[in-house]
């Protein structure tokens, strides 16, 4: 069988199909695609016909060629692929998640003509997956005031007008607020009143991964890029397309990160890990930090050029404790989440004063927290002091300059704590240094022994 007599018996067949369809010949040039594959590339049959298979730039095609032997693709020695789950690169450089299924043509005399594959795209079931995951984030948050948020303080209500301005522009965003006050929330609440709405949301923690690894979460890479990059990874740029992207604990980002978001804000447009080719940038940004970036860029751990490319449109939560006039709100809205709580009688007075009289420093998600407690701990009745956290309702200690025979009856991690805040002037940052751990650390020892430290501003 000639490659004519190939092409005269599959032409009509292979360009009926729903899938892509490709055959090589043994030495890796293409010799045939259909026209479901030109759909799905982007390229035209000139761009493909007689060029090398890699053109499509697979990630899992595995190169076995050695010295001395007579082919140069794994499939050549096993014969047969199925349901490979793979990416390949389209005509403008965006990457296609793809099933491939391979196997080798064979002549009656067991000579190999070259191979066959079929190429389905499931990039469709990728955004399916995506948008289930924003609407559990938003059922997550459903809640009886505004976009999810419980409240309606004066505060409150100029958060939300501000909120509802700041989705009909296109500027970059940025949120202020201490840890547990909804800054994720707001973020959704801007995607979802904005013409954006039905494109993607994608999210990323920046505090949560070192420099290498955030450069391949938000730009992506190439497969053999850096050690350990075995297939090729969209990041979350080109996975939020012309949607938007919230870059939470934005203040946590190392500098040379911030040289690079800030060409990408200046140019638009973005390259993946271990390649060169442009991207373009078309999602809204958004941001978030509970730390104060004026003093970071005052101490040069932040720049003050992509400082000022982010702080465009600064919204600022205001913390529990100032807004206390929705506490009854918040205890409502969650005790009516919780299942052993809704059907309770709530706080007693003597419960209800305890927790307005609370400074509450982890917010909203403590007072969750703290109802959660009460779920566990309380038999049935109303839910009485006792039934609150120890921090609640014991006397707390305030870090501000203490004397040292106040330390004395200190565990020793809470004196190194408050030693490490002061030296720091509160920085919890430096603080973070001083001690050798990370910032979430010194957060979650302040929370644990009840510790504040408030900044001069």
């Amino acid at each position: 069988m000639t490659e004519q007599d190939i092409d005269l018996y599959l032409r009509e067949v292979i360009d009926t199909m729903n899938d892509g369809l490709i055959i090589v010949r043994p030495n890796g040039t293409i010799m045939k695609v259909n026209e479901a594959l030109l759909r799905m590339t982007g390229f035209t049959k000139n761009e493909l016909l007689n060029k090398p298979c890699s053109v499509l730039g697979c990630d899992a095609c595995k190169i076995s060629r050695a010295e001395g032997k007579q082919h140069w693709c794994g499939l050549f020695k096993k014969r047969k692929e199925n349901r490979k789950n793979c990416h390949i690169i389209s005509k403008n450089g965006n990457y296609l998640h793809v099933l491939k299924n391979a196997s080798l043509l064979m002549n009656d005399d067991g000579s190999i003509l070259g191979a066959v594959e079929t190429i389905t795209d499931i990039s469709e079931l990728d955004r399916k997956e995506l948008k289930i995951r924003e609407l559990s984030r938003k059922l997550e948050h459903e809640g009886h005031g505004f976009c999810g948020f419980v409240g309606n303080s004066p505060v409150m209500q100029k958060v939300y007008t501000l909120l509802g301005k700041a989705a009909r522009s296109d500027a970059p965003v940025i949120i202020y607020g201490e840890s547990g006050t909804g800054k994720e929330l707001a973020a959704q609440a801007i995607h979802e009143m904005s013409p954006r709405n039905s494109k993607p949301f994608v999210q990323l923690n920046c505090a949560a991964l070192n420099e290498s690894l955030l450069e391949s979460e938000l730009f992506g890479h190439v497969k053999g890029a850096f050690t350990g990059a075995y297939r090729h990874r969209q990041g979350r740029f080109e996975e939020a397309a012309d949607g938007s992207i919230f870059l939470d604990e934005i203040g946590d980002v190392p500098l040379p990160i911030q040289v690079k978001l800030l060409r990408v804000l200046e140019t638009r447009s973005f390259e993946r890990v271990g390649e060169n080719i442009k991207l373009n940038m078309d999602a809204r940004l958004i941001t978030a930090t509970n730390q104060n970036l004026h003093q970071l860029v005052r101490e040069q751990q932040f720049r003050e050029d992509f400082f000022f490319r982010i702080n465009v449109i600064p919204v600022h939560l205001p913390p529990l404790r100032e807004r206390k006039e929705d506490l009854p709100l918040l205890l409502d809205h969650f005790i009516q989440q919780n299942e052993y709580l809704k059907t309770g009688e709530g706080p007693a007075p003597e419960a209800m004063r305890k927790l307005m009289e609370y400074d509450w420093p982890g917010n909203v998600r403590e007072l969750k927290s703290a109802l959660e407690y009460a779920s566990v701990v309380k038999d049935s009745g109303p839910i009485m002091p006792e039934h609150l956290p120890p921090q609640i309702v014991e006397t707390e200690i305030k870090c501000i300059c203490p004397e040292p025979s106040d330390l004395q009856i200190e565990p020793d991690e809470k004196q190194e704590l408050i030693n490490a805040l002061n030296q720091a002037g509160g920085n919890k940052s430096k603080a973070a240094k001083i001690l050798g751990v990370s910032r979430g650390t010194i957060h979650n020892r302040m929370r644990k022994y009840s510790v504040q430290y408030k900044l001069d501003t």
